[in-house]
C-alpha cells in the first residue's frame, strides 16, 4: 500500500545498530528518526511487544531477561565489530552467544554490568538534552556540551552500577524498566513512521526539541518503574 513507507534495509542488525551508534541518540531526534523509518513493522511489533513485557515483568524475570539483554548487546556490538572485517553475522552470533552464557555463572556481576549500561544511556541522553536546553540559541556551544556527554554517561554508569550492590531489586527493576520502555518507545516511533501520511507530522514534532524522545523514554520507564514495585513478590526467584 502507498500508505505505508518500505523499509530501506532489510537487515534488523544494521537499523540496531545504526540506532545505538552513540549513547546519547535520543538526544538527536533527526538522526534517530532516519534509523527507526528503516525498521519494519513486524520488528517495529516485536520491539513494541518486548519492550512492554520487559517494563513489566522484568523483575519477575530478571534471569531471562538480563541473559536476553546480554545476547541483544553482545550481538549489536559484534555486528559493528564484524563489519570491519567483512563478518558481521558470524562475529554477532558468536559475541552475542558468548555474553549469553557468560551471565549465568556471573549473574550478579551481570545486572550490575546492566545496571551501571542503563545508567549510563540514561545520563548521556540526559545530558545532552540538558546541554539544548542550557544552550537554546547557540547551536555551536550546544553541540559543544552534548559532545561531553561521556561525563553523563559516566556519572549513570558509576551511581546505578553501585546501585546493584546495595539494593538488589531496584536495580534489577531500574535496568529492565529503562531497557523495556527504550525499546518500545523506539519500537512505537518505528511503527508510527511507516505511514507516510503521519511521517512528516512525526518527524517535525519530535524534532522541535532534544528533550522530547528521552522525556517519552524515562516517562515509560518510569511507568514500568512503578508497576513493578507495586507488583507482589514472585514465589520464586526465577520464572
Amino acid at each position: 500500500m502507498m500508505l505505508i513507507a518500505q523499509a530501506a534495509d532489510p537487515s534488523v542488525l544494521h537499523t540496531v545498530t545504526q540506532v545505538f551508534s552513540r549513547a546519547d541518540t535520543l538526544a538527536h531526534p533527526g538522526t534517530l528518526m532516519d534509523h527507526l523509518q528503516r525498521l519494519s513493522i513486524v520488528w517495529s511489533v516485536i520491539f513494541i511487544v518486548a519492550g512492554i513485557l520487559c517494563m513489566i515483568t522484568g523483575y519477575r524475570f530478571y534471569r531471562t531477561a538480563t541473559v536476553i539483554l546480554a545476547l541483544a548487546i553482545g550481538a549489536t556490538t559484534g555486528y559493528a565489530l564484524g563489519m570491519k572485517i567483512s563478518a558481521p553475522y558470524i562475529v554477532a552470533g558468536s559475541l552475542g552467544l558468548l555474553l549469553a552464557v557468560a551471565c549465568f555463572p556471573m549473574m550478579r556481576a551481570s545486572i550490575a554490568i546492566m545496571a551501571g549500561i542503563a545508567g549510563a544511556w540514561v545520563g548521556a541522553n540526559v545530558w545532552t538534552a540538558v546541554s539544548h536546553i542550557v544552550n537554546k540559541g547557540d547551536a555551536a556551544a550546544a553541540a559543544n556540551a552534548a559532545g561531553h556527554h561521556w561525563v553523563g554517561a559516566l556519572i549513570g554508569m558509576i551511581v546505578c552500577g553501585m546501585l546493584a550492590f546495595i539494593l538488589f531489586k531496584l536495580t534489577v527493576v531500574l535496568f529492565t524498566s529503562v531497557s523495556g520502555s527504550t525499546l518500545a518507545v523506539l519500537g512505537f516511533l518505528a511503527l508510527i513512521l511507516q505511514f507516510k501520511p503521519w511521517q512528516e507530522e512525526v518527524r517535525s514534532g519530535l524534532s522541535a526539541h532534544a528533550l522530547i524522545i528521552p522525556i517519552l523514554v524515562i516517562a515509560a520507564a518510569g511507568i514500568g518503574l512503578i508497576l513493578q514495585e507495586s507488583a507482589p513478590e514472585p514465589n520464586a526467584k526465577q520464572g
